[in-house]
């Protein structure tokens, strides 16, 4: 991170140093929240996630789908497609890695493996055109709830709160680098790249949104605590908190974009 950081800023990326460090400080300070925190603070996390979910769908919504749209349409499209469907299947084939016996933990590889590839996301549309701080906050909004949710299970289970450090440092590292790689100039390439990031974005925004149904991180965080009639009369309250967390979340990105227009 260190050098990553002197390499933005040496070769005039700014923005794109803030982000990073944004991403690492962020998701760090809520992993060592998440560690102390125990394991039945539902709203929380249902807040956590309804306020990074609202604010990513509304910046890839007036970022990224517009900047991908206008370097052709068609492509701009197909590229949204392939992102999403590239990320569902990620993310789906990925839990297979909780069925295998590897020497490290699932939820962390999992993890590092996700902010490496949204940093990658974050360079490329850094190094290709010039946007403003807000769009890389809203990017990286969701480091934190990542963070918190991740560590207050590894620490569950047994871990270290600080290895959450490494997928938080892998943000800023793939971002930089990525950002060296130059696009084509060709309208249809360049439509396809942006519409694939947009897309993959649009996966992880949805794939935040909180889910309080039977079986979900929420209802396993409550469930202890509660009988089961109890355990679903909470879950309908957390139904309403998500809903205005998500809300709020999208506001606050589009009233700060009308700020910075």
């Amino acid at each position: 991170m260190v050098v990553a950081g002197a390499l933005a800023l040496w070769t005039g990326r700014t923005t794109l140093f803030g982000v990073a460090w944004t991403a690492f400080v962020g998701m760090g300070a809520a992993a060592w929240l998440g560690a102390r925190a125990s394991r039945e603070h539902a709203r929380r996390l249902v807040w956590g996630y309804g306020l990074a979910s609202g604010a990513m769908v509304t910046s890839a919504a007036v970022f990224l789908l517009p900047q991908a749209l206008g370097q052709h349409m068609q492509y701009g499209g197909l590229g949204v497609a392939l992102g999403l469907l590239v990320g569902f299947a990620t993310h789906t084939l990925g839990h297979r890695l909780a069925h295998m016996d590897l020497p490290v933990d699932r939820t962390l590889a999992e993890l590092t493996a996700h902010a490496v590839s949204a940093g990658a996301i974050i360079g490329v549309i850094y190094g290709n055109m010039t946007l403003g701080p807000l769009l890389g906050l809203a990017i990286v909004s969701h480091k934190g709830p990542a963070g918190y949710a991740a560590a207050n299970r590894f620490v569950g289970d047994g871990g270290d709160w600080r290895a959450v450090l490494l997928p938080a440092a892998g943000v800023g590292v793939a971002a930089v680098a990525a950002s060296f790689l130059p696009l084509p100039a060709s309208d249809p390439v360049r439509g396809v790249v942006f519409g694939f990031a947009a897309g993959v974005f649009l996966h992880v925004a949805m794939d935040f949104l909180p889910e309080c149904e039977i079986g979900s991180e929420i209802h396993e965080s409550i469930e202890g605590n509660h009988e089961d009639a109890d355990a679903h009369a909470v879950l309908d309250r957390m139904r309403a908190h998500a809903v205005a967390s998500t809300a709020l979340g999208g506001l606050a990105v589009f009233l700060g974009w009308l700020v910075v227009v």
